[in-house]
């Protein structure tokens, strides 16, 4: 079932999860990050430490009435997103819609692999159909890793699986200039990186969608 997060509440969660937490996980070597996360509480609180969409999404909201209509737009295309793959995590926060591809969703990539498999490309038809039904929104793309190996060379590696998808969602027609990429490494796990499993799921893209202009301004025109 979709989620829908409240700006507010979450963004108090945020606040003392990053309060009582980040200072630890700076500090931490990459066994220590993997143990901490673990023993933390697993998803949830891997969710908060992965990535920034979140931030990201909770800062691009418009409010008001305007964004009374944006919600309603992201609502109809998350549950599209859903029906499409509906292994992929599919959250709507604030305004706007987050997509995490791991394992369980089927496009997710091999051990030191940014090369997209046959059943991650169908998933992705599926998910670049929802985005030019959906044409007034903006893609922010992140590519993750898990911890194994040496931290720059997963840098790098979170790059070119963030931008593998960015070539295949463009090859399916979905404009390149609706994307922006972003990679995070091994940096933001979001599950135990001391379990195989763990490092499986971590190896991962998620996908922020958010309201272009083009929509932020018929959904102020429309409020007033």
């Amino acid at each position: 079932m979709l989620k829908r997060i409240s700006i507010y509440g979450l963004s108090l969660v945020l606040i003392l999860s990053l309060n009582l937490g980040c200072t630890a996980i700076q500090n931490s070597n990459k066994t220590q990050r993997g143990a901490a996360i673990g023993a933390a509480g697993g998803a949830l609180v891997g969710g908060l430490i992965g990535g920034n969409l979140t931030g990201a999404l909770i800062g691009a909201a418009v409010g008001g009435g305007a964004g009374a209509l944006i919600g309603n737009k992201m609502d109809k295309q998350a549950d599209r997103i859903e029906e499409a793959v509906p292994g992929a995590e599919v959250k709507r926060v604030g305004e706007g819609i987050h997509i995490i591809f791991d394992d369980k969703s089927g496009v997710s990539f091999a051990f030191d692999s940014a090369d997209l498999t046959e059943t991650a490309k169908d998933n992705l038809d599926a998910v670049a159909e929802v985005f030019l039904e959906f044409p007034d929104t903006d893609l922010m793309i992140e590519g993750h890793t898990d911890n194994v190996g040496d931290e720059n060379y997963n840098m790098k590696l979170s790059k070119r699986r963030a931008d593998a998808v960015v070539t295949y969602l463009k090859s399916k027609g979905v404009a390149g200039n609706r994307f922006s990429v972003e990679a995070f490494g091994e940096t933001r796990p979001r599950f135990d990186n001391m379990t195989k499993e763990g490092q499986a799921k971590n190896r991962r893209v998620e996908i922020g969608v958010a309201a272009n202009e083009e929509m932020i301004q018929d959904a102020k025109a429309q409020a007033n």
